[in-house]
C-alpha cells in the first residue's frame, strides 16, 4: 500500500457513502413540502426543518422560498440563496441574472411554483404554501450531483434545479436553478383574457 492510498481510499469511500445514503432510491419520487409561512430572513430559513439540507428535495423546496423572498427584497433573497449555495455563493453573473429576471417586477414568477397558483388567479398560491419537488430515473448525474424538477402553474413542463452534495457535511447545496423563465401572463395583466 502506497503512502497516499489510505487517504485516497477513505476520501473516495466517504463521497460514495454520503452520496449513496443521501440519494439512494432517488428514482421516480415526489416530495411535497408545506410551509405555514414563508421565511422573511435567512435566520427564519435556517430555523426551518428543511434547512438541514440533508436531501436535495429540501434544498430545492427552499430555493423557491428564497426566490419569493428575492421578489420582496433582493438583499434578503440573496442572503437566503447564498445559504443554499453553501461554499459557493452567488457569482456576479448569477446576481446579474437575478436582477435581470426581476427587472420588470415579475414577483409572481416564484410564487407560481406553489400549489394553487395559476394565471386565472394571478398566481395566488393556496395557503398553507405547498411545493412539490420531483425526481426521475435520470436525476442522479453522479455521486455528488442531482437534478430535480418543480412544476409551475404557468408552464407546461416542470423546471430544473441542479444540486450538489458536499460529502464532508452530507448536505445538498444549490448548484443552479432554472426556475426563473417565462410563465403565462397573469389574467389581470393579459389584454387578451
Amino acid at each position: 500500500m502506497g503512502l497516499f492510498d489510505k487517504i485516497f481510499n477513505e476520501g473516495t469511500n466517504m463521497v460514495k457513502n454520503a452520496a449513496n445514503s443521501a440519494s439512494s432510491g432517488i428514482g421516480n419520487r415526489s416530495e411535497t413540502f408545506t410551509f405555514s409561512a414563508l421565511p422573511e430572513n435567512v435566520q427564519q430559513m435556517m430555523a426551518m426543518p428543511e434547512a438541514t439540507l440533508d436531501t436535495p428535495f429540501k434544498t430545492a423546496a427552499l430555493t423557491v422560498c428564497a426566490l419569493c423572498a428575492y421578489a420582496a427584497s433582493p438583499e434578503v433573497g440573496i442572503e437566503m440563496l447564498n445559504f443554499l449555495k453553501g461554499p459557493a455563493p452567488l457569482s456576479p453573473m448569477e446576481l446579474s441574472f437575478l436582477k435581470d429576471r426581476f427587472r420588470d417586477n415579475p414577483a409572481v414568477l416564484p410564487f407560481s411554483y406553489f400549489e394553487g397558483a395559476r394565471p386565472e388567479n394571478d398566481y395566488t398560491p393556496d395557503r398553507p404554501f405547498k411545493v412539490t419537488v420531483t425526481s426521475n430515473p435520470h436525476s442522479k448525474r453522479d455521486d455528488t450531483h442531482t437534478t430535480l424538477w418543480i412544476k409551475s402553474g404557468g408552464a407546461d413542463n416542470p423546471r430544473e434545479v441542479a444540486l450538489r452534495l458536499k460529502p464532508s457535511v452530507n448536505k445538498w447545496y444549490l448548484d443552479q436553478q432554472y426556475l426563473l423563465v417565462g410563465i403565462r401572463t397573469p389574467q389581470s395583466a393579459d389584454p387578451w383574457a
